[in-house]
Formats: structure tokens, C-alpha cells, sequence
């Protein structure tokens, strides 16, 4: 009778066993990342992998788009109801997304330890109204890059400190013939052009809203757009610029076809790297400059966090995702991309080794960064002076003129 017993419990537990099986299945999350600037396609496939290893039972299929279809991308999947649980966003949408409920408030999940390790900076990143919607990721300002060997054919003893400077060597280099157009910038009619004329109306001093009103039609607004009106129409800066993105003037700058470049950290190693670039060995960097008696340096905050979509249906998974792509230990890892959200990081020769120029550059530059408007309508704002900076570059309408419609354009 026991022994009856017995094989009765184990066939049953025998059959458990085989129903429980699908227990394990994987559940699935569906992130949405970025293909451009920042860590490589190829870098993100591998943190992933290494989080699968060891969550067994999570399966994560990754998304990539080119920055200019991130926003539109999340935004559409959440009206379908659906669509990603994890989201790369950009520091200029918390707001937008906190308003319209598209990203999870996480204030509650984060840990002491991540609120004492993480830099006070990259926490701007994630927050709006006091509350946090997920965790920043990419920790980023945009620098001034330098060819070393031009600087010194051009008799240049050290890359400029000031804007005016900035055009001063550019001239030299230009009128010695060592390059027809020196400089290099991503002014195409989208959000890096928005980023170089922020990093401008830092070091000018100026605002974009007052109140909540546009402040960018005077002052150091409308003199950072005269700055970029003048350096191209002097014929130092490369007349693509207009339509350049920031892989673009990479490229531009590592085939030795630019003095000066502003961009992204993640520029510096591959313009470093000699299978990439004709300029390694070469490549000199230092915060973007200032203005005399205005600013030291300039710099725009180019961050960008990670967060869970308010339709996930796996938050918990989803957060425990987002926790290991912005852990120390990964973002150490892969810091020749994208500088590490960490404090102590810095202090790592592991991070530090062979990019100790960068490091001196982001410590100045990224306590520097000024932030793009903040508001819920912040797209309509920067296609308006997304618009107004075309304009102004093709001689459409005068800088201050273009600057006036975007401020009636922007919603504001």
C-alpha cells in the first residue's frame, strides 16, 4: 500500500514536473536603442548577452534606430499599446514623457548605493518634478576635437580657449593652406544642430526661457546663432556642415579633412583607432571653449537614460535589465564609448588607461553642462529652432529674425 502510495506521489510529481517545464520559459522584453554616437550596436548585443547568461529565463530582443526615430518610435508604440518595455531616451524628454505617462516613475526602486555611487550630474538625466524615470546610461557632452599634427604645421602652440580663438586658428590654418574649410560641426536640420547651438548659448551666457517663455531671440541666444552664421559664411567651416550629422563629421575629421571638430566622447577613441582613422596618434581634446569674460568652457547635456515603458508587461524583468546596462561593473567595461555615470570610476586605471586626455576634458566639460529647455513641448521647440538655424545658414532670414518665428513656432 505504501509502496503504492509511493509511485503514485512520484508519477504525480513526475507529471508536475513535465507541466511545470514551460515555467521556465523565457519572458521576453523588447528594447529600443539607439544606432548612433555613444556604445556601438556590437557593444549592447554583448552587455545583453552577458545579462542573459545570467538571467537564463529572460530573453531580450534589441531594437536599433538612428536617434532621429527614437523619440517617434516610443511614443507610437505606447498609442499601439504595446511595443518595448525598455527605452533609451534622451535628456530632453522626461518631461514630455512624465506629462503623457509613457516611462514608469522608479524613484522607489533606486537603491542607496546607486543614489551615493552616481555622479549628482547624470541623475538631471532621468528626473522630472522631483521624481525619476528610470536610470541614467550614457553620460555625455560634446567636446572640441583637434587635429595635432595641423595645429603644429600651422605654428599653433595650443588648441584655442575662447570661440573667438576657435575662428582666429582656423583663419591661420586656412590661410597657410593646410585645409580649405577647418572646421567641422552637425548642423543638419535635427537635434545635433540643436546640441552645437546649445553648447554656443552656454558659453555666451544665454537663456532659452524665462518664465516659460522664449528667451533665445536676444542675448546670448542670438549671439550664439550670429557665431554660427559667421563661421560659415566666412568659409571656415565646412559648408556641409548644414546637412552633417555627427557620423559625418566624424568621418570627416578621422580622414584628415578637418582642424577642428565638435563631438560626442565617443569620437575619440575611434578617431584613435587606426583601423578606422587616418588621423590616430593625432587626435588632441579639450572642453568646447568659452567667451572672454562670459565662460571658462561651454558644454550641452547630451546624457541619456534607460527607463520601462508604462505598457510593459514585465517591469520587474525590465528594471532588473535596465540595473545590469548601467551597473559599474558594465559600464567600466565599455568606457571607451561612453564615459562611466559612476563617481569612482574615475579613479580606475582600467577606465583611465589611454584616454587620460579625454578624462582631463569631461572633468571640466561635463560639470559644465547646460541643459536644452525643459517642457513638454519640447519637440515643437526644437524644430522651430531647428528651422530658424537653417534659415539663418542659408541667408534665408537674418539670425534674429529666424530666431523671432521659431520663438512664435515653438508651442511656447
Amino acid at each position: 500500500m505504501l509502496k503504492s502510495i509511493r509511485n503514485a506521489l512520484l508519477g504525480a510529481t513526475l507529471i508536475g514536473t513535465a507541466f511545470a517545464s514551460p515555467a521556465h520559459a523565457e519572458t521576453t522584453l523588447n528594447a529600443l536603442f539607439m544606432a548612433q554616437a555613444a556604445y556601438s550596436e556590437a557593444d549592447v548585443r554583448a552587455m545583453t548577452e552577458a545579462f542573459t547568461k545570467a538571467n537564463p529565463d529572460v530573453k531580450v530582443n534589441l531594437e536599433f534606430v538612428p536617434y532621429e526615430g527614437l523619440h517617434d518610435k516610443t511614443v507610437l508604440a505606447q498609442g499601439s499599446g504595446g511595443g518595448y518595455d525598455v527605452v533609451l531616451f534622451d535628456v530632453i524628454w522626461p518631461a514630455e514623457y512624465a506629462s503623457n505617462k509613457v516611462l514608469v516613475d522608479v524613484t522607489d526602486r533606486v537603491t542607496d548605493e546607486m543614489n551615493k555611487g552616481i555622479l549628482p550630474g547624470a541623475w538631471t538625466t532621468v528626473e522630472y518634478d522631483g521624481k525619476r524615470y528610470g536610470m541614467p546610461w550614457i553620460l555625455d557632452t560634446k567636446y572640441l576635437f583637434y587635429n595635432k599634427e595641423i595645429l603644429e604645421k600651422a605654428g599653433i602652440k595650443a588648441p584655442p580657449k575662447t570661440w573667438d580663438e576657435l575662428a582666429e586658428q582656423a583663419k591661420t590654418i586656412k590661410d597657410k593652406g593646410l585645409l580649405q574649410t577647418p572646421i567641422a560641426w552637425s548642423w543638419s536640420q535635427a537635434e545635433a544642430a540643436i546640441c552645437d547651438y546649445t553648447t554656443l548659448v552656454s558659453a555666451y551666457g544665454g537663456k532659452f526661457l524665462d518664465g516659460g517663455k522664449p528667451a533665445f531671440t536676444s542675448g546670448g541666444g542670438l549671439e550664439a546663432l550670429n557665431y554660427m552664421v559667421t563661421s560659415y559664411t566666412s568659409g571656415l567651416t565646412n559648408p556641409n556642415s548644414k546637412e552633417f550629422l555627427e557620423e559625418d563629421v566624424r568621418k570627416v575629421f578621422q580622414n584628415g579633412e578637418a582642424a577642428f571638430a565638435l563631438n560626442w566622447t565617443y569620437m575619440y577613441n575611434l578617431a584613435n583607432d587606426p583601423k578606422e582613422s587616418k588621423v590616430a596618434g593625432k587626435v588632441g581634446v579639450v572642453p568646447a571653449p568659452g567667451v572672454a569674460g562670459k565662460s571658462e568652457v561651454s558644454a550641452v547635456n547630451g546624457s541619456m537614460g534607460l527607463g520601462i515603458t508604462a505598457t510593459s508587461k514585465h517591469p520587474e524583468e525590465a528594471w532588473k535589465y535596465i540595473v545590469h546596462m548601467t551597473s559599474q561593473e558594465t559600464q567600466n567595461a565599455y568606457a571607451k564609448l561612453s564615459l562611466p555615470i559612476w563617481a569612482s570610476s574615475y579613479e580606475d586605471p582600467n577606465v583611465t588607461k589611454g584616454q587620460e586626455e579625454l578624462i582631463a576634458a569631461a572633468k571640466l566639460g561635463l560639470a559644465a553642462m547646460y541643459p536644452r529647455p525643459t517642457t513638454p513641448k519640447y519637440q515643437e521647440l526644437s524644430t522651430a529652432l531647428q528651422q530658424a538655424i537653417q534659415e539663418a545658414l542659408l541667408g534665408q532670414a537674418s539670425p534674429e529674425d529666424a530666431l523671432k518665428t521659431a520663438a512664435e513656432n515653438s508651442g511656447l
